[in-house]
């Protein structure tokens, strides 16, 4: 039993214990001394350097420690692309295609009704007012579902707007359609679905990228813009089949592009699966303006 000791300070605590042993039972320290002053160094006990060497071990045994690993940045910059998953773009390609072949069913069943309804035929041609009223409902809702991401995101509401915009849009192309030959609209819509088919296949198999080019396409069609107006101007018949010609290929490069984007892959970009109707919105305008350009263009060469 260890004795206390009265100290210096007035205090108690156990009695010093001699030179070079420790004062508590079962530890000892060594205590060197350091020139001829009172200053010493203690060295701790051989058991602490032997726990010490013990841990070591066992930290090189274990290994170094596990951290997570960095995302994956090599396919295109983003962590967990939507399209990474091949089932999520199947399903995302079919809901846009089932979409866009509703919206054209819809289209040729309401300029059939104009063409072949001689009594709304008539009615379009004497009320032309209304061709452009509906221009500008079209114009309205496409830039209700551009811009509004609440509307064109949420469901029943995007499909209510779609569907509005849809048949907006096949009354504007039936009273436009009600002024051309039936015979130059049935041509019109054959070779806008021929060609709609091809450029699809063109833009699966093709290695050829056309989604980096957006910006091309944009100057591209601002420039057709300024040509229009100089149509517009001159009023020359082959100043009007060359602006059919070049609008026919530069929405045919558009219909390409959105196609890409839409099957996205090892494109440089792709539209999210979350957008499908804005996606089948921009096919099914593609198509429209490839309609409308390919119906002047068969009128102008009779």
């Amino acid at each position: 039993m260890n004795q206390t000791y009265a100290n210096e300070n007035g205090g108690y605590g156990p009695r010093p214990a001699p030179y070079g042993q420790s004062a508590y039972p079962g530890t000892s320290y060594e205590i060197n001394r350091v020139g001829k002053g009172n200053i010493a160094v203690i060295s701790p006990p051989g058991n602490w350097h032997n726990n010490m060497a013990h841990s070591e071990d066992m930290e090189a045994a274990r290994g170094p420690p596990d951290y997570p690993s960095p995302p994956d940045y090599s396919d295109d910059g983003s962590v967990d692309s939507p399209f990474s998953d091949a089932g999520i773009r199947r399903g995302f390609i079919r809901k846009v295609y089932l979409t866009l072949m509703i919206q054209l069913l819809v289209t040729v069943g309401i300029i059939c009704a104009f063409l072949f309804w001689d009594t709304l035929r008539i009615w379009t041609w004497r009320n032309y007012w209304f061709s452009y009223s509906m221009m500008g409902v079209v114009l309205v809702l496409v830039l209700v579902l551009s811009c509004c991401n609440d509307v064109r995101r949420r469901v029943p509401f995007n499909f209510i707007a779609l569907g509005l915009f849809t048949i907006a849009e096949g009354l504007m192309l039936g009273s436009v359609a009600a002024y051309f030959y039936t015979e130059a609209v049935l041509w019109a819509v054959a070779a806008t679905a021929l060609v709609s088919f091809s450029l699809t296949l063109f833009a699966v198999q093709s290695k050829w990228d056309f989604t980096a080019r957006s910006g091309s396409l944009w100057v591209f069609a601002w420039t057709l813009v300024s040509f229009a107006l100089l149509c517009a101007i001159l009023r020359s018949q082959y100043l009007y089949i060359l602006y059919a010609c070049l609008g026919t290929l530069l929405f045919s490069v558009y219909l390409v592009c959105d196609t890409q984007l839409i099957l996205g892959g090892k494109h440089n970009y792709a539209i999210s699966p979350e957008e499908y109707v804005f996606a089948a919105l921009n096919l099914y305008l593609d198509i429209v303006s490839l309609f409308l350009l390919l119906l002047n263009l068969i009128t102008l060469c009779r």
